[in-house]
């Protein structure tokens, strides 16, 4: 735990590794989560509509998703840092709308399941 998913339109410039990078950095540096339990996957959308404008568009979804048990300050500061890292890992394309946005989800401790197989 936590596991960071960032869905992304394919049409922004984003080099998903180096930002995946970035977010897992400042996730230890919250120091909310131990380093070898972060894991991030990006994921890049084809299909994308956004409203029905015919302007070109384009979005990045971040969702983190964390055991219950902390507070609404706390996800709140989660989220902020991370949109932080997102808005300036980059420079977002000129002339081009896009929505930046994350959300930080809750797993229930007592339902979740892991194993950790380690040679």
């Amino acid at each position: 735990m936590p596991h960071f998913t960032l869905e992304y339109s394919s049409n922004l410039p984003i080099q998903p590794r180096d930002l995946l990078l970035k977010i897992n950095a400042s996730l230890v540096e919250s120091r909310h989560f131990q380093e070898i339990d972060i894991k991030s996957r990006a994921i890049r959308l084809e299909d994308v509509v956004i409203g029905t404008a015919p302007d070109e568009r384009a979005f990045l979804h971040a969702k983190l998703a964390i055991l219950t048990g902390r507070s609404a300050e706390v996800r709140r500061q989660l989220s902020e840092r991370l949109l932080e890292v997102i808005q300036a890992a980059q420079t977002w394309p000129q002339g081009l709308d896009v929505q930046l946005c994350v959300e930080v989800l809750e797993i229930d401790k007592e339902t979740y399941a892991k194993a950790h197989l380690a040679n």
